[in-house]
C-alpha cells in the first residue's frame, strides 16, 4: 500500500547565495548560454521557412496546406508523425520522456541529467512533424534546448549547485525569450512556471540571459512585436464585465483542453501502438481534420495573424477552436515532440473573438470594443489558465502586440481565469507532468512545499 503523501523538504531556490570567485566563469557561462539558446531558436525558425519555400513555395505550412491536394493533406502529416516517432523512440527514456518538467525539475532541485542528444533528437523530432503539418508548438524543444545548454556549460565551466541551477533557469528564460520575442514575459515564465519563487539569485541571471538572447534574435529576426504592432480600446467601462466573463469562460475551455490532452495520453497508451506507428496514427489524424481546415497545421501562429488582422471568417471560430484542440492532442499524445503553448494561444484568441461576436450580435457592434482586442485578452487568459501564471500569460500578451490600452482588462481576465481553473484542477498542464511521476510542489507565502508519494 502507498502512504500517505508526506511532506519532504528540499532545497529552493532562495539558497541560490553567490560563491566566492568564478564570477567571471559564470558571467562567460551566462553570455553563451544566451546566445547559444537564441541561436538555436534563429536556427529553428528560418531552417523552417526554408523547407516551407523549397518544399511547397510558401513561407508557412498552413498556406502549403491550402495549396495541397486532399491526399497530400491526409499523408504528409502521417509521414511527418512517423518520422517523429523515430527519432521520439530512439531517444526516449525508459520510464519517461524528457520534457518541461524535467527542466522543471533541474532548476528547483538540480538532481535531474538533461541529455542534449536527447534534446537535439526530439528537436529534430519537432521540426519534422511541424515542417509535414503536425498540430504542434516549436517552443517546446527551444525551452528545453535552452535550460540543456545551461547545465551543459555549468558543467564545462565548473559551475555546479546553486549557480548551475541558476544557468539551468537562465537558459530556460533565453529560449522562451527567443522563442517569441518576449524577454519580460520570459522572466515572468522562469518566475511563476519553473520556480514558483523570486530569488534575486536566479531573477538576476535570467533577465540578462532573455535581454542578449532577445537581443540577438532582434538582430536576426527583426523587432517589433511578432504579431504585430496593434491598437485596441474599451468602448466603455462597463465592458470590462465581458472580459471578466472572457476570463471565466477561458478557465472552461483550458479545463476541458488539458483533460482533453490527458484523455488522449491515456488512449495512446491503452491502444497498445509502438512508436513510431501510434505517432504516425496521430499525425493522420491532423492530416484528417486538415483535409476540411488547413488552419489547424502548424503550432498555430499563421491563424492567429489572420484572426487580428480580421481576415478569419468567423464562421471557422468554433470548427478551427474544436479542430485545433483536437489535432494538438493527436499530435502530442501520440509521442510527437513539441509543446502546446502557441497552439493554446490560438484557442484563446478564438474563444475571445467568438465572444466579441456574440456580443456585438446581442448588443450591436457599437457596444463593445474591437475584435481583435478580445482576441489577445482571450489569448492571455487562456493560457494563464493552463499555466496558472497570470502575470507571465498578461505580460506576454502585451509584449506580443504592443497595445498597452488592453493592459487592465488582460490583468482582470488573467486572474479570473488562473483563480477558476485553480478551483477546478489544483495542477497546470506542467505540473500535471510532474505529478505523473510522482512530484509536486505548492507554493505558500512560507516558501515552497514538496509532496512526494511514498514508494513501497
Amino acid at each position: 500500500m502507498h502512504e500517505p503523501a508526506a511532506e519532504q523538504p528540499r532545497a529552493t531556490l532562495r539558497s541560490l547565495a553567490p560563491t566566492p570567485g568564478g564570477s567571471v566563469r559564470f558571467a562567460v557561462a551566462l553570455t553563451l548560454v544566451a546566445l547559444g539558446a537564441a541561436a538555436f531558436a534563429i536556427v529553428f525558425r528560418f531552417a523552417l521557412a526554408a523547407a516551407m519555400r523549397v518544399a511547397y513555395g510558401v513561407p508557412d505550412v498552413v498556406s502549403a496546406f491550402r495549396e495541397l491536394p486532399v491526399w497530400a493533406r491526409l499523408c504528409l502529416p502521417a509521414c511527418g508523425g512517423f518520422l517523429a516517432g523515430v527519432l521520439t523512440r530512439t531517444s526516449a527514456h525508459p520510464k519517461r520522456a524528457q520534457g518541461v518538467g524535467d527542466v522543471m525539475e533541474a532548476v528547483v532541485f538540480g538532481e535531474v541529467h538533461l541529455s542534449m542528444l536527447v534534446t537535439l533528437r526530439k528537436s529534430l523530432g519537432s521540426w519534422l512533424a511541424i515542417a509535414f503539418g503536425g498540430s504542434i508548438g516549436r517552443e517546446g524543444p527551444i525551452i528545453q534546448f535552452g535550460g540543456n545548454l545551461g547545465q551543459r556549460l555549468g558543467a564545462l565551466f565548473g559551475i555546479d549547485g546553486r549557480r548551475g541551477r541558476a544557468l539551468i533557469a537562465a537558459g530556460t528564460a533565453a529560449g522562451f525569450a527567443a522563442a517569441y520575442n518576449t524577454p519580460l514575459a520570459a522572466v515572468l515564465f522562469v518566475l511563476e512556471v519553473v520556480t514558483g519563487i523570486v530569488a534575486l539569485d536566479a531573477v538576476l541571471p535570467t533577465v540578462v540571459a532573455a535581454a542578449l538572447s532577445t537581443t540577438l534574435t532582434r538582430a536576426a529576426v527583426g523587432g517589433g512585436p511578432i504579431y504585430g504592432a496593434r491598437t485596441f480600446s474599451l468602448a466603455s467601462p462597463l465592458e470590462l464585465a465581458a472580459h471578466a466573463l472572457l476570463g471565466l469562460l477561458a478557465a472552461l475551455a483550458a479545463q476541458c483542453f488539458m483533460r482533453l490532452l490527458s484523455l488522449g495520453e491515456t488512449a495512446f497508451a491503452k491502444s497498445g501502438l509502438p512508436q513510431p506507428f501510434a505517432a504516425t496514427f496521430g499525425g493522420a489524424l491532423v492530416g484528417l481534420l486538415a483535409c476540411a481546415l488547413p488552419e489547424v497545421t502548424g503550432n498555430g501562429f499563421e491563424p492567429i495573424n489572420t484572426l487580428l488582422n480580421g481576415a478569419l471568417p468567423a464562421s471557422l471560430f468554433l470548427w478551427l477552436f474544436v479542430a485545433k484542440a483536437c489535432g494538438t492532442t493527436a499530435s502530442v499524445a501520440s509521442g510527437s515532440p513539441g509543446g502546446v503553448f502557441t497552439p493554446t494561444l490560438l484557442l484563446g484568441a478564438l474563444l475571445g473573438a467568438g465572444l466579441s461576436q456574440l456580443l456585438a450580435a446581442l448588443f450591436g457592434p457599437h457596444a463593445i470594443g474591437p475584435m481583435g482586442g478580445y482576441a489577445l485578452v482571450g489569448m492571455a487568459a487562456l493560457t494563464a489558465a493552463t499555466t496558472h501564471a497570470p502575470l507571465m500569460a498578461a505580460v506576454l500578451v502585451f509584449e506580443l502586440s504592443g497595445d498597452y490600452a488592453i493592459v487592465v482588462p488582460l490583468m482582470l481576465a488573467t486572474a479570473i481565469a488562473m483563480l477558476v481553473s485553480r478551483r477546478l484542477r489544483g495542477d497546470s498542464v506542467y505540473m500535471a507532468e510532474l505529478r505523473r511521476r510522482g512530484l509536486a510542489w505548492e507554493i505558500t507565502l512560507d516558501g515552497r512545499r514538496v509532496r512526494k508519494p511514498a514508494v513501497e
